[in-house]
């Protein structure tokens, strides 16, 4: 073996250095290890040009150069597509492997399988790591090996083979001497600014995550209440991993199993995302593709701009143009009004909703989407029509919640409800009844 053997590990949705999977590999495996980092154009031209993601990934990777300095590296950031990059940049260091955490969306599978075909040609590894989910793929299954479909009984086997070792944090910064010294990277002016990127600054101020143990021993109690200071706020943190999956499901042990739960449900849709891709853009259930969607285009208009004439819809929707959050019991509201009440497709919701969510994942929001819809797996089913009003009398009683973004409701100037609640139930359940009779 040479004596010197370098890698370059690959940042992703894995921006933190500690508990690190593929960090860690990468470190114990080679003298010398290059940080790279992409800003990735395929993505980012998609993107509107306001966007608080791309703030929050900005300052993040911000933090992580800082951090990789004071470890007496440094990150090397690049801008463009990583399908030429990676490449490039590995036969560049003269790396034997690029080393990163495993993505689980259809795209990134493809994006990642194109990378490693060439460096294969060029004699590299691309070696990848189970890191933003305890349980990955086929490793929760029923007895027969196929996957579940149905959230229960899948979160009775992930607790039934959750232990210790599956919490246990990888100690990255162990091995911190093996990272690359930063007089020998070749590193690029390209900064971690939104500006530079071509994207305006927005309101987005990035901090390390955090989650106290009051908020996780409460959490099952007031989750559900939008004017209470009652969630984590961690999911944009999850999404791109500047904080432990593993980490967090060791502190919510023991104080919430309901706030486990939450984390096991997004195990459950990367899961079925991995096994069942075509959910991106169909339904799971086959026979709901059938619905005949009325995708009103002046009803969704006013669906987005919190203009329905329900209240709760309304503050939710208001919530989301104004912070890039939603609260998740607003969110099943939403959802089901604009899928069940004004029979608009899911995926037109999902795909504003990806606009917009600072905590967007393909793989949560599909499922959710589908889930309100009734057409996912383990979805409420059809029949099953949130009524906003009853949901605003027993989540947000006082309307402290409703009076923060709607501060017209209960004047003159706020819209009467856009649809009758039951007017609009019998004509989803006739539609969805003709559509998987």
């Amino acid at each position: 073996m040479p004596a010197h053997r370098t890698a370059i590990f690959w940042f992703r949705r894995d921006l933190r250095l500690h508990d690190n999977a593929g960090l860690y590999e990468a470190l114990k495996q080679f003298d010398a290890v290059v940080p790279v980092f992409v800003f990735d154009t395929d993505i980012l031209e998609k993107l509107p040009r306001y966007d608080r993601r791309v703030d929050f990934i900005a300052q993040a990777v911000s933090h992580l150069d800082t951090q990789l300095r004071e470890l007496g590296s440094a990150l090397h950031i690049e801008v463009g597509s990583p399908v030429s990059i990676l490449p490039a940049l590995a036969s560049r260091y003269g790396a034997a492997a690029v080393f990163a955490n495993t993505d689980y969306e259809p795209e990134a599978l493809a994006r990642d399988a194109h990378i490693e075909r060439q460096l294969v040609q060029q004699g590299i590894s691309l070696q990848r790591f189970k890191d933003q989910v305890i349980f990955e793929k086929s490793e929760v299954v029923k007895d027969d090996g196929t996957p579940y479909t149905v959230f229960t009984p899948y979160s009775r086997k992930w607790k039934a083979h959750c232990n210790a070792f599956f919490l246990k944090p990888y100690p990255t910064v162990q091995y911190a001497q093996c990272l690359a010294g930063r007089d020998k990277l070749q590193l690029t002016t390209v900064k971690p600014d939104v500006a530079v990127l071509g994207f305006k600054p927005t309101d987005m101020v990035f901090t390390p995550p955090s989650v106290s143990r009051t908020c996780l021993s409460d959490y099952g109690a007031q989750r559900d209440f939008p004017a209470a200071d009652a969630t984590s706020r961690l999911g944009v943190h999850l999404r791109f991993g500047t904080g432990s999956i593993r980490a967090l499901a060791q502190q919510a042990a023991g104080l919430s199993d309901v706030f486990l739960n939450e984390l096991i449900w997004r195990d459950f849709f990367q899961m079925l995302i991995w096994h069942f891709p075509k959910t991106v853009e169909h339904a799971f259930k086959p026979a709901y593709d059938a619905i005949v969607w009325r995708n009103n285009a002046a009803d969704f208009e006013r669906w987005k701009q919190g203009q329905t004439g329900y209240p709760l819809v309304d503050a939710g929707m208001r919530e989301l143009q104004a912070t890039g959050f939603m609260h998740n019991r607003v969110r099943m509201v939403v959802a089901s009004f604009l899928c069940k009440h004004l029979l608009i497709d899911w995926r037109w919701g999902e795909r504003y909703f990806a606009e917009h969510l600072l905590d967007y994942e393909l793989a949560a929001n599909v499922g959710n989407w589908q889930w309100a819809a009734g057409c996912g797996a383990d979805a409420a089913p059809y029949f099953r029509v949130f009524n906003p009003s009853l949901q605003a009398q027993k989540f947000d009683p006082e309307s402290r919640y409703i009076r923060k973004w709607v501060p017209e409701y209960g004047s003159a100037s706020y819209p009467a409800p856009m649809v009758d609640h039951a007017q609009a139930r019998a004509r989803c359940l006739a539609v969805y009844q003709q559509a998987v009779k």
